[in-house]
């Protein structure tokens, strides 16, 4: 589709301007372009292709088995290790792939941003959905799991789609915030990845949090992906309901996301003259 005959796709100019909802939705279609072109870049040229979405998480999860179950004991309330890890696992990896590869979205695609108008939002909403390929592949490994394992699924499966939604819900947030950050401050894509590898060891993924008890376990539930990936572990494997933690972590999230969201249509107006 060109330039010249859609009206959606004209010269960016240094006026712009916040986007509507209803913008956004006629611009579906750039959100489709953006998340396959970042699946193709993916694969590419990776000589194992889509295995690597199996190898990474049963590699980690072996790790996880080894520390936390092996040495530590972490107390799973009945869910066997490997189920119990994956299941946080799944949860963390769509999240920090959606910040990690959404920060970089809109400086990976300079000369669109300088030279064509698009809603600016439709790139990190892009951003979301590739890994939801990942996830998928996940999943599947995981229902194998709990086959092999003798996990039966309960009635929290019925919440799969309200953990997919607030999945995307608790990703969008830091992917909208950081995706601007990154278009001023390069300096941004040093510090992202640190940051991750930090936030994992302080999320639920490879233990409960509730082994805290008390302010502590709120206090913990500030972190918005807290309650995410114990309400994951609920649904795909029947863990125990994160209660008061998925009410705190959820609030967060909902900040969280009108927050990195509202920053990121202020700061689109600059986007063309500072990338």
């Amino acid at each position: 589709m060109s330039a010249d005959h859609d009206p959606a796709w004209t010269v960016n100019s240094a006026r712009g301007r916040l986007i509507d909802w209803g913008e956004l939705w006629r611009a579906r279609e750039i959100v489709g372009f953006f998340a396959l072109r970042d699946l193709r870049v993916r694969y590419k040229q990776a000589v194992l292709g889509a295995t690597w979405v199996v190898l990474q998480p049963v590699v980690t999860v072996a790790a996880f088995t080894l520390v936390f179950d092996r040495l530590a004991g972490v107390d799973t309330r009945g869910v066997p290790y490997v189920a119990f890890a994956l299941a946080g696992l799944l949860g963390w990896t769509y999240v920090s792939q959606c910040i990690g590869r959404g920060s970089e979205v809109l400086v990976g695609n300079t000369a669109l941003v300088t030279k064509v108008y698009f809603p600016r939002l439709t790139a990190p909403l892009a951003a979301l959905l590739p890994p939801f390929v990942d996830l998928l592949v996940g999943l599947v490994l995981l229902a194998v799991v709990c086959v092999v394992l003798g996990v039966v699924p309960t009635i929290g499966l019925l919440l799969l789609p309200v953990w997919l939604l607030l999945l995307t819900l608790t990703a969008l947030g830091p992917t909208a915030f950081l995706s601007a950050v990154n278009v001023r401050f390069r300096d941004a894509r040093q510090v992202v990845p640190t940051a991750l590898q930090v936030l994992l060891f302080l999320s639920p993924v490879a233990y409960s949090a509730a082994s805290l008890e008390g302010p502590a376990r709120y206090a913990y539930a500030l972190n918005p992906v807290v309650g995410v990936l114990e309400l994951g572990r609920f649904v795909l494997v029947g863990g125990p309901w994160p209660g008061g933690v998925l009410a705190v972590s959820t609030a967060v999230a909902v900040v969280f996301a009108i927050v990195g969201v509202r920053y990121f249509l202020r700061s689109s107006r600059a986007f063309a003259d500072v990338i």
